[in-house]
């Protein structure tokens, strides 16, 4: 609006009016006059200023605190097809009212203005013609013309889908026993949506007497349900998800947010959707990994492969690792090497001239603070709570089925499963349904080679290349990879963490109480004599 002689402002609690314009050396200022006739003057910037005072509008106009949405969001709300149609229409508006289409005569098109369409015709003319073209009645074409005149290209958009998500024409009666019954679907198989209309239907009538709640037709219950499934997924999802989704906590709950590297470590196995030889036997078997990640940079800093099930040794040999990572063999990238103590190389100046060719990990070296697992019993064993004990671990796990509080190492075994697994020899899929006939004739790597091969893939693709997951929160559109996050938290963190003593090593492996006799120890049928 104009700021001119007359015009109100909320000021101070108080009713002012402009009544004088006064042009200084130091700028414009105003003379303001309030409800009891006192004068007081004011910069114009001072007055416009945000929090200072509150202009009073004398007619009609676009507001914030208005219930209409602004352009932007009106024309985003529909699908790509319906803002095509939209498109379309308000060309057809433009060239009835100003005879093109553009709206404008500097950019006509060929053919334009029509005889039909030009400007001087009456607007009853143009109206009825272009009914006629389109194919619908002349109030429809005067309806398009008004919302375009309001609105502009956002006028003819439809309005907003109500607030109660479509269920205005319901009856209450009836979204309450629609609700109830796919809540009792929560842990059964998935049912057709024609049973749970007509337990809907049974239920009003026992509970309300026949014919008591009027039933909607068959095509609104069907869009009704639709709108239901959204809320409620029954229909549409998997059983397990639509119990995952039925299970989320009702109210609103944070999550961990790790600030530098070490912070959280999440520690996972899974069973791998790949057959593998057991090397003595030579017979195929079930394989499962084992994995700890670092939170903050998504580095693995732990591999480890298992025969048939994981033990709390192998879990502890997983959390040693990030200790003291594996040597990589000579075939390993440069690029994909790291240095023994975890510095990144671009902090060193020409490692090569001081410590020779490159030798290093395969992966960043770690202490953990806490340690992120589930409740299983290989992690909640008296073995490895007591080495995290003694290391000064945290151990804290995870909620009870409720796979999201592990999300990253989730996902990253997802990730393995479609990069890297399912073109291996002797993948069978993540269940029955995609599993190919006799897969286990392919399965010819030994559970080490498999492990290899993870780990090669790890620190070569994995640890290279960006992705979503590392955030640094003061650069947010910068993919990084987990390498590049690594030295990001170290240079944020300002430190690593190192054993001070070799033999801490021992703390990770298992005990068990053998006798000495006098041809030596006997451990799993093989005698030790120390000779």
């Amino acid at each position: 609006m104009k700021l001119g002689i007359g015009t109100r402002f909320r000021l101070d609690g108080e009713t002012v009016q402009v009544v004088e314009f006064a042009s200084l050396a130091t700028g414009m200022e105003v003379v303001l006059k309030d409800g009891r006739d006192r004068l007081a003057r004011m910069s114009v910037r001072e007055l416009l200023s945000p929090g200072r005072a509150q202009v009073i509008p004398s007619s009609a106009g676009p507001s914030a605190a208005g219930d209409e949405d602004v352009a932007a969001v009106v024309l985003g709300r529909p699908t790509k097809e319906e803002k095509k149609n939209l498109l379309e229409r308000a060309g057809h508006v433009r060239g009835m009212l100003s005879g093109y289409r553009s709206g404008s005569e500097e950019l006509p098109r060929p053919g334009e203005p029509r005889a039909q369409y030009l400007p001087g015709l009456p607007l009853r003319e143009r109206y009825a013609a272009k009914a006629s073209e389109l194919g619908v009645t002349d109030r429809t074409v005067r309806r398009w013309a008004r919302t375009f005149r309001e609105g502009g290209e956002a006028g003819p958009v439809p309005k907003a889908a109500r607030p109660d998500g479509g269920l205005g024409h319901a009856d209450p009666r009836w979204v309450e026993a629609a609700v109830g019954i796919l809540n009792e679907y929560r842990e059964e198989s998935r049912p057709p949506v024609k049973v749970v209309l007509e337990r809907g239907q049974a239920w009003l009538e026992a509970q309300f007497g026949p014919q008591e709640v009027p039933l909607p037709k068959r095509t609104a219950s069907y869009r009704w349900m639709q709108e239901l499934e959204r809320r409620h997924p029954t229909f549409r999802l998997s059983t397990q998800r639509n119990r995952d989704i039925a299970d989320r906590p009702k109210g609103i709950c944070g999550k961990l947010r790790p600030t530098r590297p070490g912070e959280y470590v999440l520690m996972d196995t899974t069973r791998l959707d790949l057959f593998a030889l057991d090397p003595v036997t030579l017979r195929w078997l079930q394989a499962e990994l084992t994995v700890a990640m670092d939170w903050y940079t998504r580095c693995i800093i732990g591999v480890r492969v298992t025969p048939v099930s994981t033990k709390a040794v192998d879990a502890a040999a997983v959390l040693y690792q990030s200790y003291r990572p594996r040597p990589v063999p000579e075939s390993r990238p440069r690029e994909a090497v790291r240095p023994d103590h975890g510095i990144p190389r671009e902090v060193l100046v020409d490692t090569e001239a001081v410590h020779g060719p490159i030798t290093g990990a395969s992966g960043p070296s770690l202490v953990p603070e806490t340690l992120i697992v589930d409740h299983g019993k290989i992690y909640l064993s008296a073995h490895l709570t007591s080495v995290c004990h003694r290391m000064g671990i945290s151990v804290q796990p995870a909620r009870l089925r409720t796979g999201r509080d592990k999300g990253p190492i989730e996902r990253f075994f997802r990730t393995l499963r479609e990069d890297l697994l399912r073109v291996l020899p002797g993948y069978k899929g993540p269940d029955l349904h995609s599993r190919g006939l006799n897969r286990e004739k392919d399965a010819f790597f030994f559970l080490h080679e498999l492990e290899a091969i993870i780990r090669e893939w790890v620190a070569v693709v994995h640890h290279r290349r960006p992705h979503s997951g590392p955030v640094d929160p003061h650069l947010p559109t910068v993919e990084l990879s987990p390498a590049a996050m690594f030295e990001h938290g170290l240079a944020r963190a300002g430190f690593i963490e190192v054993p001070r003593d070799p033999d801490l090593a021992h703390e990770f492996l298992d005990v068990g109480m053998r006798t000495v006799q006098h041809y030596g120890v006997e451990i799993n049928g093989r005698r030790y004599n120390g000779g």
